[in-house]
């Protein structure tokens, strides 16, 4: 899971991406507002914020570079762009990986045991 978090104006953001399944999903203040599933190298969400200015988030892929970048616009304006590298991205993976096996250990240690 890739996720980006920003602070704008009085609005916490977070953009979160699955580099497994492709859901993206964006959060303002812990309220989903906007969702998809992609499995290209880019996508974009608008919404609307609290205060009703158009925000949008544009998610780029650079399979050249492995990295990750949001671009955050509002009133089409670009105000940010966060970046992540291969490294969370291999540290995510690793994440997932290591609960799987931990998951399959248990259930057939619990299927021997019974």
């Amino acid at each position: 899971m890739i996720k980006f978090s920003y602070l704008l104006n009085q609005d916490n953001i977070e953009l979160q991406a699955s580099n497994w399944c492709g859901l993206e999903r964006v959060f303002i203040n812990g309220k989903v507002v906007s969702r998809k599933f992609n499995f290209g190298l880019q996508s974009m969400h608008d919404v609307l914020l609290d205060n009703g200015k158009k925000c949008r988030f544009q998610l780029i892929a650079d399979p050249q570079t492995s990295l990750i970048s949001c671009r955050i616009y509002k009133q089409n304006q670009l105000i940010t762009i966060l970046k992540q590298g291969k490294k969370q991205l291999q540290k995510s993976q690793f994440m997932i990986e290591s609960g799987f096996v931990i998951v399959c250990v248990s259930m057939l240690s619990m299927y021997l045991l019974s």
